[in-house]
Formats: C-alpha cells, structure tokens, sequence
C-alpha cells in the first residue's frame, strides 16, 4: 500500500504545474484579496504635505485620535505618489492660503486625493469628519462676528449654548447579529483560511487525472492481479491522495504564519480539521477518477466542481453574510463545514472538541465518498480487465 501512495506522489510531483497551484499560487491569492477586502490590520493611512500650520496640526491630531497614521511628506508629488502606489489611503496638501483662511475662520479650500483600495473611502471620511470638527467652532464664531456680534460675547454666547444644550447619545442596535462576527481577524485571516480549503480540495481533485491515466495504460489493472489484495490496491490510491492534500494544507497553514502572520487558533485542532477535510478531498478524487474515462473532462469537471462547491460553501463571499435559505443550502458542501470549524478555531479560540460537529459531519461525507470511490474503482477496473 506504501509503495503505491508513493508512485501516486512522484507522479503527481512530476508535473510541473501541480507545484505552482500547490505552492504559489494560493499564497498569492491569500496576499491579493487580504490587502483588498481584509480587515482589522490597521486603520488607514494619510499623508500630508504642504504649509505647516494650526489647520495641519489639528487634522494630524484628529485623525490619530481615530486610529489613522498620518506622516509628512516632503511635496506634492511625493504624496500622488504614495497615493498612486496605495502606500497611504488619502493625501492631503495644505497650502498657505488654507492655513491663513483656517486662522481667519473664512471658508477655504484643501487638496485630497484618495487611493483605489477598498479601506480608501473609509479613511476619506475620516478626513471630512476631521475637518468638520476642527472648522465648525471657528465657523460658528465666524457667523456671529459677521453678525456684528463681538467676538469675546460670540465665544461666550456659543459656550452656554453647548452647555445649555443636552449632548446628543448614539445607541448602535445590530439586529442581525452580524456587527462582530468578524472580530478579532486579522487582515488576512478569513482569506487563508478560505484559501486552504479551496486548494486542497481543488489540488486533490486535481490527481483524478493520475488515476484515469493509470487506469487507461493498464496499470491498475496490473495491480489487480498481482499478489496484492484489492484492500491494499485501493488502500494506497486513497492514502496517496490524502497525503497530497494534508501536505498542501500544512504548507499553506505554515507559510501563511510566516508570510502574513495569520492566526489559525488552536493548530493541533487545525491540522485535525485540514486532515479530515483532505479525506473527503480524496474520495471526491477517486470517485471522480473512477467514472471518468477522460483525463481532458476530469480536469475540466475538478476545477468547475471545485469553484462550484468553493463559492457555494461560503469560500469566495464569507458563509456568515448569506441568507438563511441559501446558508442551508451551503451546508450540502463539506466547504461550509470547514469554513465554520475555522471559524471556530479564529475568532473563538475554539479547540477539537469545540469543531468536533464539524469533524464528524465532514468524518462522515469522507467515509461515503471514499466507499463509493472504491467500488466505482474496482468495477472501472473490473471492465477493463
């Protein structure tokens, strides 16, 4: 059985192609869509140029307060620049006649530009939400002077009304339940997590072809009727594929700590679930690479099948934002399962006995899967012979 999980291995190996969408690919993908879509790595970023002055200093310091970095930069140029290259959210330039308006309490005007990214439009209003704190006082006294008002009665006439005035509350009710679902995530975390699912299931279905090539030239049924048990020949197919997908989903765990500094939780509980969902990887594999007589349709049913399952699974849009009707649904894809176990492990702290329903439910299809697989295989090989 050993021998024949390490046949299964050097070929798969030897095509050079496995080991881009095994190795480099999916890092790429973790890398893309966490700088796009993920969140809670940091609040943003703005640079600012221009005259130095009380209307720069007080945005700098508005905008820290909420969390967003703001650093200097020597021109304008320098600014489009790091804008242009997404190094920084939004970029403001503040001229001297900003600076003077600012101090004068007349309107003025300022430079901003933003980036393309997806966090740009959230720093941009954390920019105008700045600047509307630091003019509506100045703008305020403004007004009453202009009114004729002196500007020592307008400051004491604004002061009690604010104290006058009882402070406005805010209370933020989330009645979906979906406000911190995602906390405690950091910025590339959901898309590992995703990706690993993704690529070991795609990468395993992938040796479907190795299968339906060894059946076409005979060699399965080579297997068969040597001194081998049917137990044994079947037993290393499945071992081979499996080892296949829990070495993808330990490489892709691995270089996404390293890489991007993702927390996967509890690893034992971790590597438990990626070698339970690698076994259902692999029956899938075996049974598709028992009922296909064609390496061309295998791969093009591997790959469609397996964005198919990925998408409806939760993996490309997150399981928690679906619709109850369609989450259900989700729950026939061993996808689903996984993305909640995951769930479980990185954003509860959870452990195996936490994910153990998920375990069982995806323990479960791999035993159905890997049963049909082997019948399918020896009665393929059965009519061949």
């Amino acid at each position: 059985m050993l021998a024949i999980a390490g046949t299964e291995l050097r070929r798969f190996v030897r095509d050079r192609s496995n080991i881009f969408f095994m190795l480099i690919f999916p890092m790429l993908l973790v890398f893309v869509l966490g700088l796009q879509f993920g969140g809670g790595a940091d609040q943003g970023r703005v640079v600012i140029t221009g005259a130095g002055g009380e209307l720069r200093q007080g945005l700098a310091e508005e905008l820290e307060r909420t969390g967003t970095e703001v650093d200097g930069v020597a021109g304008a140029e320098e600014m489009r620049t790091e804008v242009a290259r997404e190094r920084a959210e939004v970029g403001l330039y503040i001229d001297a006649e900003a600076e003077s308006d600012y101090a004068s309490g007349q309107p003025g005007q300022i430079e901003m530009i933003a980036a393309s990214g997806a966090g740009a439009p959230m720093v941009q209003q954390r920019v105008l939400t700045a600047l509307g704190t630091l003019t509506g006082p100045r703008a305020e006294v403004a007004a009453l002077t202009q009114a004729g008002v002196p500007p020592q009665e307008a400051d004491a006439a604004l002061v009690g009304a604010r104290e006058a005035v009882a402070p406005v509350s805010l209370t933020v009710t989330d009645a979906g339940g979906q406000t911190n679902v995602f906390a405690g995530l950091g910025r590339f975390d959901l898309e590992a997590g995703s990706m690993l699912l993704l690529f070991v299931f795609l990468s395993t279905l992938s040796s479907a072809v190795t299968l339906i090539q060894s059946r076409r030239l005979g060699v399965q049924a080579r297997v068969v009727v040597s001194p081998v048990s049917a137990g044994a020949a079947i037993g290393g197919q499945v071992l081979g594929r499996w080892v296949i997908a829990f070495v993808q989903g330990g490489y892709i765990m691995v270089a996404s700590m390293v890489l991007f500094d993702v927390d996967f939780g509890n690893l034992a509980a971790a590597l438990v679930l990626v070698a339970v969902f690698g076994a259902v990887a692999t029956g899938t594999a075996m049974l598709l690479g028992a009922l296909i007589d064609h390496e061309g349709a295998a791969t093009g049913v591997s790959v469609g099948l397996g964005l198919v399952l990925a998408a409806l699974g939760g993996l490309m849009f997150p399981l928690d934002l679906f619709p109850d009707t369609l989450r259900t649904v989700a729950h026939a894809t061993p996808h689903a399962w996984g993305y909640e176990a995951f769930a479980e492990l990185q954003r509860h702290g959870g452990g195996v006995a936490d994910i153990a329903p998920q375990l069982g439910v995806l323990a479960a299809m791999a035993a159905v899967l890997i049963a049909l697989g082997a019948v399918a295989l020896r009665r393929a090989v059965s009519r061949a012979m």
